[in-house]
């Protein structure tokens, strides 16, 4: 029995549904590629990983030992901020080259666009008063926070261009590569001032208040700018898309001039406003984040009938791709039988039907076009093709998930 294409769920129902979905005839040209190869060009990539390096080069010529210390230790803190937001991404986890991309885009890019922004605006200040002892605390409320944001940001914006725009599908995925981005400075800014200090133990106790108490800052900044450009993604008018950045931008320099500032003004102002402001804004963050990767698993199991309804995946396999819990008991089970490939092949076809399920929920909230539109055929027959790089699904055709609390979640 053949469908017509979208006469189900509203997705592409050319099938033969008989146990196992899949397309009717060989895949057309135009969907032959799969949206999920989108990422920055490898050049790209090269040229901006050379450039962190000459950095880091540049300070250990002036300072050996102090960069030794801050890039272990730097390393260290970052690595573990980066794991925090893998673990994250965990859901619909995003193309590899493009996580890279956001870490380097930090760590160089970044690093020298703000450079020269600060240095452009302290001349420009310098030009207008008489007084340049006055550049240094404008440098650090103003200077930093208006360029560093800017410069971080900037990397929100081109992910909003262009395919790259297919990626950010949820909060979370805009939170993802605002947090990668703010890890990349980081570790170059905390190199930097831990190589400065003026003995081992200036340099020890400049790392423990950067990397103990805030190896997240960077990243919580930009999260305020990856907010608004979630909330720019949902709207229409140009003018309310630039209003939504705007507000986002100015609300992560603002929270980055009040983290600078507050050390002008004694310890007891500094640890103030990290007890009662800066942490309970992160806490936040964390709630908003995992609340977001709950909502997309919402979004999935939402769109997951109208797939068996177009027979796109199988009432089977719905039981199993509606949670992260249960989609790693089929991803085991594959495993189990079919070795670590098959495993591989099972977990890609999931990612592939999440991939889609936010396509047609874009449509759904009234973003559709005819680009959307087509995209929500490549994906499908994104999904034919994951399944069929995937044997291994025929052997889970029986497979149901069992239903506890913890599947749920």
């Amino acid at each position: 029995m053949q469908d017509k294409p979208g006469s189900a769920g509203g997705y592409p129902a050319e099938v033969s549904y008989a146990g196992a979905p899949g397309p009717p005839h060989p895949l057309p040209a135009p969907f032959g590629r799969r949206v999920r190869k989108v990422g920055a060009p490898l050049g790209v990539i090269i040229a901006l990983g050379t450039l962190a390096g000459l950095i880091v080069i540049l300070l250990t010529a002036l300072n050996p030992v102090g960069t030794a210390v801050g890039f272990v230790l730097s390393s260290i803190a970052m690595t573990l901020v980066v794991l925090a937001y893998l673990w994250l991404d965990r859901w619909e986890p995003e193309p590899p080259r493009l996580l890279v991309f956001a870490f380097l885009w930090g760590t160089s890019a970044a690093v020298v666009i703000a450079s020269v922004l600060q240095i452009a605006l302290e001349s420009w200040v310098a030009a207008g008063t008489a007084h340049s002892s006055a550049i240094s605390p404008f440098t650090l409320i103003v200077g930093a926070p208006v360029t560093e944001e800017a410069a971080k940001g900037l990397f929100l914006l081109i992910m909003m261009t262009g395919v790259r725009r297919n990626e950010l599908n949820s909060l979370t995925d805009c939170l993802v590569y605002a947090g990668l981005v703010g890890a990349g400075f980081a570790w170059l800014e905390d190199i930097l001032y831990i190589a400065n200090g003026d003995s081992l133990a200036d340099s020890l106790f400049t790392a423990a208040l950067r990397l103990v108490m805030s190896p997240f800052a960077h990243s919580l900044f930009t999260t305020l700018l990856a907010v608004g450009v979630w909330f720019a993604l949902h709207r229409r008018s140009g003018v309310a898309k630039a209003g939504c950045i705007l507000l986002g931008y100015v609300g992560a320099v603002v929270l980055h001039s009040m983290w600078n500032g507050s050390s002008l003004l004694g310890a007891g102002a500094y640890f103030g406003l990290y007890v009662f402001w800066m942490v309970p804004i992160f806490a936040l963050a964390i709630a908003l984040a995992v609340n977001s990767r709950r909502r997309e698993q919402h979004v999935v199991s939402a769109k997951l009938p109208g797939m068996v309804a177009a027979g796109v995946v199988s009432p089977n396999e719905a039981t199993w791709l509606g949670s992260i819990r249960t989609r790693k008991l089929a991803v085991a089970e594959a495993t189990r039988f079919g070795g670590r490939q098959a495993g591989e092949s099972v977990k890609t076809f999931a990612h592939q039907v999440v991939e889609l399920a936010f396509v047609r929920d874009r449509i759904d909230r009234g973003f559709g076009d005819q680009r959307v539109t087509g995209l929500l055929y490549e994906q499908a027959y994104g999904v034919y093709a994951a399944r069929s790089a995937a044997p291994a699904l025929t052997q889970l055709a029986g497979y149901r998930a069992p239903v506890t609390p913890q599947s749920l979640k």
